[in-house]
């Protein structure tokens, strides 16, 4: 049995990790440490300890593990405090603010044999799993292209914001997802090209961004925008003898929005009208166009991986190295923006 606690009792934990951990029969959530208690708003889980007062949830022995589901400005001090106080840790995306706050956090964990890693649970997105049950098939081709959008029409949020802030940027709070698999999958790129706009002009937030992420003849592309009232497809991949296009997004997010939850075994599922198209040209000349059924996706796969290497002892699958690139990527994307 894994024993956890949680720094935080908001839309994080209770939307994100806590409906997936609780389906879980070798995971037990012991206590969540909520800062603001007269703020709280989401029903209590019957069974486990709410508290105000950190030090409970730090000095329980019997927790194994603490995950941070807090702003990620205050990410590095509660990694910190949980690391020294000899518990693994969890921590939202984005890990941290900067690369150098990572790589102290990873030091720190290493000296102490503990594992501290970023809760990159879009690994286990539904189309980005599908994408890639494709490009292994292999009816495509050779990979040349793939396209990532991640697109939204909420202008009041960019318009809302009068200064800019690296760390707040939409780079970071939404880069963090697609980047992640990007690396995951792809590897450490060759070369990057940036295109990071604040499309109000300096002094506002960062409201889009582009960035072309070679490895060799195969172009990545990342792109979304708060300003795209129609949304680009999830995934647009081109080989040299087909393309698949998967039009919609993993729908896990959009049924935690409205309550329903993975104990629904339909949760998170894509119906045929949800379903990528594929299409070909065979050996013989032919084309073929076909729809291919999605892979399900899962975010407490993130806690699997955990309780193998806390209780097992395996490799961590969200690697150090990998989230100090994204930590890189991020900090280059914006170093430009005043």
């Amino acid at each position: 049995m894994l024993t956890i606690g949680y720094i935080g009792n908001g839309k994080s934990t209770n939307r994100y990790h806590l409906p997936f951990v609780l389906q879980r029969e070798n995971i037990k959530v012991k206590t969540i440490y909520q800062r603001n208690p007269e703020h709280e708003s989401w029903d209590r889980i019957a069974g486990v300890n709410y508290t105000s007062d950190l030090d409970e949830l730090l000095n329980d022995k019997a927790i194994q593990l603490i995950v941070v589901c807090t702003r990620h400005d205050s990410h590095y001090e509660y990694a910190k405090l949980v690391l020294e106080h000899n518990k693994n840790c969890l921590v939202e995306k984005p890990f941290m603010e900067t690369s150098e706050q990572a790589k102290e956090i990873f030091a720190l964990a290493r000296g102490k044999g503990l594992i501290v890693q970023a809760y990159q649970n879009r690994r286990f997105d539904s189309d980005f799993l599908t994408v890639q049950k494709v490009i292994e098939e292999g009816k495509i081709g050779d990979l040349l292209e793939v396209e990532m959008h991640y697109d939204y029409y909420r202008p009041e949020v960019p318009e809302s914001v009068h200064s800019f802030n690296p760390v707040w940027s939409f780079l970071y709070g939404h880069g963090c997802h697609t980047l992640d698999q990007v690396i995951s999958y792809f590897g450490k790129p060759n070369h990057i090209h940036y295109d990071v706009r604040q499309l109000l002009g300096q002094g506002r937030m960062n409201d889009y961004f582009d960035l072309d992420i070679y490895y060799g003849k195969l172009k990545v592309s990342v792109k979304s925008s708060y300003y795209r009232l129609k949304e680009r497809p999830s995934f647009v991949v081109h080989g040299k003898k087909g393309c698949f296009v998967k039009e919609t997004k993993d729908r896990q997010e959009e049924h935690l929005k409205i309550f329903y939850m993975p104990d629904n075994k339909d949760f998170g599922i894509d119906t045929i009208k949800h379903y990528g198209v594929l299409t070909y040209i065979d050996e013989e000349g032919t084309i073929h166009e076909e729809k291919v059924k999605s892979v399900n996706g899962d975010y407490g796969r993130v806690y699997d991986d955990l309780y193998e290497a806390i209780i097992n002892g395996k490799d961590k699958t969200i690697t150090d190295e990998q989230t100090l690139l994204q930590m890189e990527i991020l900090e280059t994307g914006v170093k430009n923006l005043k």
